[in-house]
């Protein structure tokens, strides 16, 4: 089958593309970090994105969503990632809310899921632990007490976590850490007693925050899925998060790559083009190269979520891998094409190193993902 959108995608990718275009440049994450902007995204964008439909787009019709496939949700994710729009796309969609969708009973879906479709809920999840992505390394405990659950223990690398009305909250009910078994899933609201959450600011302007569980209680209906099984649900989640993370990265990858071939014809070195410099032409074609490769294992891995295909786990690493490597090769192949100008603030080109090297941690690099395929392989 051949690796193109079909005719709706395209149409929906060229909605996305102009409503970013207008609405949200480089210049709008610029203005959010100068000015510390304390949700650190524009609400009122975000409003907008819900009000097209956007954030209902995973979520079945009779919650409030579209009902539609990852591969819409990729064209989206690809436009927003041209512009590097800081919005609580991954944390709420894509985290938080699809994870109750997997796992949550009717009363948590009803609870939860309407409202992140029409924006009124920002979902965040909390589970990894140390610097490195690592999903079963997890020391958080869990203790039963009269009749719910007492947590305790540190999260890092929220994603959106200090704006979050409920996180999800990965804790071990038994277990050590590292033990795929033993971890469970929690529903933690923002107010509740014993949690602390601070803000952290990474070096593309985005948010994640520090959470600490103080011995938070809960009641026993908070528990997302079963007791001890969470890791059926995070495998899952992960998995499509990491792909569609690596379909926004795909758009910041596009961009940086046309800015730059622009660049290339338009400024001039001893009276010619430098993109007519042989060198230049050589790094270009291989640049190139690297988009493509990347663009068409984007479109397989969302395929293969929509078409619920065996050997999505490993897909997702392939994905992320190439993903993560082709958006390093972007970030510095831009600033070093562009110049001394490219090191420069005034030059939007060193946002995109800067995204790319966050996105390139965010669920694992391109070495772990590799380790992570050869495993899953039987290596």
């Amino acid at each position: 089958m051949a690796l193109i959108l079909t005719e709706e995608q395209e149409l929906l990718k060229e909605t996305a593309r102009e409503f970013v275009r207008d609405n949200s440049p480089v210049a709008e994450l610029r203005k959010l970090r100068d000015e510390n902007s304390p949700a650190g995204y524009s609400e009122s964008l975000w409003k907008e994105m819900v009000e097209l439909g956007w954030a209902g787009i995973p979520f079945p019709e009779d919650l409030g969503g579209a009902d539609l496939g990852y591969g819409e949700l990729g064209v989206i994710l690809e436009e927003l990632g041209r512009t590097l729009v800081a919005t609580p796309f991954t944390s709420t969609v894509l985290l938080g809310g699809a994870a109750v969708l997997l796992a949550g009973n009717d009363a948590q879906k009803k609870d939860l899921i309407p409202g992140i479709c029409a924006g009124e809920k920002i979902l965040a999840l909390a589970f990894q632990e140390s610097a490195r992505f690592d999903p079963y390394r997890i020391a958080a405990r869990a203790e039963s007490v009269d009749g719910g659950y007492r947590l305790s223990g540190d999260k890092r690398f929220v994603l959106d976590g200090h704006v979050a009305d409920t996180l999800v909250v990965a804790a071990r009910t038994s277990g050590e850490p590292g033990d795929r078994d033993g971890i469970t899933l929690f529903l933690v609201d923002r107010g509740a007693s014993g949690l602390e959450v601070t803000r952290t600011i990474m070096v593309d302007s985005r948010n994640a925050a520090t959470v600490r569980l103080d011995g938070v209680q809960v009641d026993a209906s908070a528990v997302l899925g079963s007791v001890g099984g969470g890791a059926e649900i995070l495998d899952p989640v992960l998995d499509r998060a990491t792909i569609a993370l690596s379909a926004e990265m795909l758009g910041g990858i596009q961009e940086a790559f046309e800015r730059t071939i622009t660049y290339l014809k338009e400024r001039k070195q001893f009276g010619v083009p430098i993109g007519s410099f042989q060198a230049l032409k050589h790094r270009a074609a291989l640049w190139f190269c690297e988009v493509e490769l990347t663009r068409s294992i984007v479109l397989d891995a969302l395929r293969a979520i929509d078409e619920n295909r065996p050997g999505l786990a490993q897909l997702a690493s392939v994905c992320k891998a190439r993903a993560s490597d082709t958006f390093i090769l972007s970030g510095e192949e831009g600033i070093q094409l562009f110049g001394g100008i490219g090191m420069t603030d005034e030059e939007e080109i060193g946002f995109y190193l800067k995204r790319a090297r966050v996105a390139e941690l965010t669920f694992g690099d391109g070495a772990f993902h590799r380790d992570r395929y050869a495993t899953l392989e039987g290596y």
